[in-house]
């Protein structure tokens, strides 16, 4: 028997092997994105699919990892050069096609882990349409958002989420390699404008453009990142989802034991 449940490590026999025990698949969204001036514009995705593999770690032999969608709804982005954005139906299309292709082997129940906010939306709109329409249950979730007391403890900018504090400490515990430790900077923010009243929270949303409220790309203040942060807030979070996942599917703990 193999013990990995990392789909694009797997051969065919492996994955016939490892099919009876599957309850689900995850399946990690990212995004193809600027970063500011210190991560490489890969981030979401990279980020995405290092917290699906250590989540499917901790959930064997009931998941599977599916490779990473690596591009998302990033249309706010555009005019930092190097983001390339997906509409939202054709994030929905691949979607569609990568649950009917698992639905094929057997697999009846996905979710969706995100690491782009900017997703977040869709994912909605995905879950609902194709639950319905292939029959099955999706669910989603953002990757760290449930990390809310390490988040609390060690961010203190008021305006953070994009190549901040938070996000530059979890790439610093997941994949240092995407982070410019050199090049670490506080964003850059517009003092006025539009974005002020369009941003969650406020009584009317809508789109803005990203340089609207960032001159350098990224929020928050990415020079107080660390590993040590990092790893306590994918930890808290990584606790999270593998204890809700064992009550949302109803499995036993004791079978989960990787020899």
């Amino acid at each position: 028997m193999s013990y990995c449940n990392d789909l694009t490590k797997m051969t065919w026999p492996e994955v016939e092997e490892a099919l009876p025990k599957v309850e689900f698949a995850i399946i990690p969204i990212g995004a193809h994105e600027q970063h500011g001036p210190h991560m490489a514009e890969s981030c979401d995705a990279v980020l995405a699919e290092k917290m699906a593999l250590k989540l499917g770690e901790r959930m064997f032999p009931y998941a599977i990892v599916t490779p990473v969608v690596n591009m998302g709804v990033s249309q706010h982005h555009l005019n930092f050069p190097g983001t390339i954005a997906l509409q939202p139906m054709t994030l929905i299309a691949i979607l569609r096609d990568m649950i009917s292709s698992l639905q094929h082997h057997g697999i009846k129940k996905f979710l969706l882990l995100n690491s782009h906010g900017g997703n977040q939306s869709t994912l909605n709109l995905a879950s609902l349409m194709l639950s319905k329409e292939l029959n099955t249950e999706i669910y989603y979730a953002k990757t760290t958002a449930s990390a809310k007391r390490s988040i609390e403890k060690h961010v203190s900018s008021p305006l953070f989420g994009h190549s901040c504090e938070r996000e530059v400490s979890e790439a610093l515990y997941l994949s240092p390699e995407i982070v410019r430790k050199d090049k670490l900077v506080k964003g850059d923010i517009q003092e006025t404008g539009r974005w002020k009243q369009l941003r969650p929270g406020k009584a009317i949303q809508g789109y803005y453009a990203y340089e609207e409220m960032t001159r350098s790309g990224n929020i928050g203040d990415g020079t107080k990142g660390s590993k040590e942060i990092g790893k306590e807030i994918v930890e808290e979070a990584l606790d999270n989802l593998e204890i809700e996942l064992y009550q949302l599917f109803n499995l036993k703990v004791e079978e989960n034991t990787l020899l």
